[in-house]
């Protein structure tokens, strides 16, 4: 029984709290890390603008925190728990790129993934 439970917890991508997600999820989450890092957008956080490199930095240690325990197995719960919104004042990120209206960090986050997704799917 212990081992048909371990199997389906597997099955459905789950990670014991403190082991690494599972290698898709975190490809794809630091392809989103990496998509801000190199992307020409500002990044607000707390009142304050950021370059795509340092808000990068910070959401990378964000990431690293939950990981290490086990909250953000997934690219969902990453932009859930590290990337949409300050831990500490509960204030929405923001992101601001050239020529397109300023929006919360998760919707860019999220459109961000699904056109990974695409991309990997070949569509």
């Amino acid at each position: 029984m212990r081992a048909e439970a371990l199997a389906l917890l597997l099955s459905f991508g789950a990670t014991a709290q403190g082991a690494a997600p599972a290698t898709e999820a975190a490809r794809e989450i630091a392809a989103l890390v990496d998509a801000l890092a190199a992307s020409p957008c500002r990044f607000q956080r707390n009142g304050s603008w950021y370059d795509g490199a340092r808000a990068a930095a910070h959401l990378q240690r964000k990431y690293d925190y939950l990981q290490a325990r086990g909250q953000a197995g997934t690219p969902e719960q990453f932009i859930a728990r590290a990337a949409s919104r300050s831990s500490v004042s509960g204030r929405a990120y923001r992101v601001a790129c050239p020529g397109q209206p300023e929006r919360d960090a998760a919707a860019w986050f999220e459109e961000q993934l699904r056109a990974q997704r695409r991309h990997r799917a070949g569509t």
